[in-house]
């Protein structure tokens, strides 16, 4: 059963009821089936005393697992129980990518046809979302990454221009929406953001560029942050985000194939990681949005990058642009509050020179979704005015 959504919730809030019906039993004298009641002097039976510990052991900890996904369904943090419990891994292997010829070059790169010409398109399988907190509107596929040696799900929205026949021969930019460390791919598309259920409405009447949206699996190492990087040996982050994803994308939809038409938008962590992925890959991507983010990989303590060095400074989108050998033709939209992100996102103003823009905003709300989730629709309109409709 999948940890998110109403069925697991449901069966939480019954055991609790049920695990406080047994406990007023107990309470009322009519707990003897489990164990003796009173001796015919009337003390109770080390048995039952016993039974009575257990049940309010049963209680605390049926109490402790509803509020758990109460809270994990608002955050959507896990969707399953290896991520819960660290036993899941999605990394089948970690080969060495093959050069970055920027977003249309990827298909031939995985595998070439015959004469050197680019290999075809790869058809995905799609299917209805896992996890039943997504509107089955989204497409789900199980994607295995052939550049990164990832596998995992990513979830695709079309805007309500795609199926339109007056749209049939239009392509459509890309936004990229990144989770937090931990969270869910699941997590943009239910109530924790709402992206679908705040857009759609703005994207119909022309307010918003329709957007095809895409969820990508983040978590892919059991207990560590990737800092959606390639670490030699561990994981190609960076290359299931940046390669293998948007080539799926590009074979599988009416997907514009021009860096100026692709974005990424993500929160804490994914904020991390959308900057550093735009400002390393402006051949791919023109735009990022980041709530809440930081500039040093230390930001979050179990990513990989802030434990060795090099990465920690290599992967720091402040140092990443600092050191290009060109400004990145990349704007970026950086939102924090004071402590939490508004200082980092001063930093890469004051380093950014033209073309690269950068446009703070101070937030006031704690580091939770409820501060990110208000954000979705004026973040989506600042990203319009970059990538318009067309």
């Amino acid at each position: 059963m999948n940890l998110t959504g109403t069925p697991f919730l449901l069966l939480t809030i019954a055991l609790f009821a049920a695990s406080i019906a047994l406990a007023m039993a107990q309470w009322l004298g009519r707990g003897a089936l489990l164990g003796p009641g009173r001796t015919a002097q009337g003390r109770r039976t080390p048995l039952r005393a016993l039974s009575y510990l257990g049940t309010v052991l049963l209680c605390q900890v049926t109490a402790v697992a509803m509020v758990f996904v109460v809270v994990n369904d608002e955050n959507q943090l896990y969707d399953s129980w290896g991520d819960l419990l660290g036993t899941a891994s999605h990394v089948r292997a970690v080969p060495v990518p093959p050069k970055d010829e920027g977003l249309a070059g990827d298909r031939g790169a995985a595998a070439p046809g015959a004469s050197g010409s680019p290999a075809p398109k790869v058809p995905q399988a799609f299917h209805a979302p896992d996890s039943d907190a997504v509107p089955r509107s989204v497409k789900q596929a199980d994607l295995k990454g052939r550049l990164s040696g990832v596998d995992g799900e990513v979830l695709v929205w079309t805007p309500p221009q795609y199926d339109d026949p007056a749209y049939k021969d239009r392509t459509f930019p890309v936004v990229e929406l990144l989770v937090g460390y931990p969270g869910s791919s699941s997590a943009w598309f239910g109530d924790t953001m709402d992206a679908t259920k705040q857009l759609e409405p703005l994207m119909k009447s022309g307010q918003v560029t329709p957007f095809i949206l895409v969820s990508p699996r983040v978590s892919l190492l059991a207990g560590n942050d990737t800092g959606c990087a390639d670490v030699p040996g561990k994981v190609n982050a960076e290359t299931w985000l940046a390669r293998d994803v948007p080539q799926m994308i590009v074979d599988n939809f009416r997907a514009d194939t021009t860096a100026d038409r692709w974005a990424l938008s993500g929160y804490s962590a994914g904020a991390h990681c959308a900057l550093r992925l735009a400002l390393a890959h402006p051949n791919r991507y023109r735009a990022a949005i980041s709530m809440s983010g930081y500039n040093d990989p230390a930001g979050e303590p179990s990513s990989l990058t802030a434990k060795d060095p090099k990465l920690r400074e290599a992967d720091n989108p402040l140092h990443i642009l600092t050191h290009a050998a060109t400004p990145p033709n990349v704007a970026l939209y950086v939102t924090g509050r004071r402590g939490d992100g508004l200082e980092d996102a001063t930093a890469l103003q004051r380093a950014a020179k033209s073309p690269t823009s950068v446009t703070p905003f101070e937030t006031t709300g704690p580091h939770l979704t409820s501060t990110w989730k208000p954000l979705v629709v004026p973040t989506f309109t600042w990203l319009t005015g970059i990538i318009p409709p067309r």
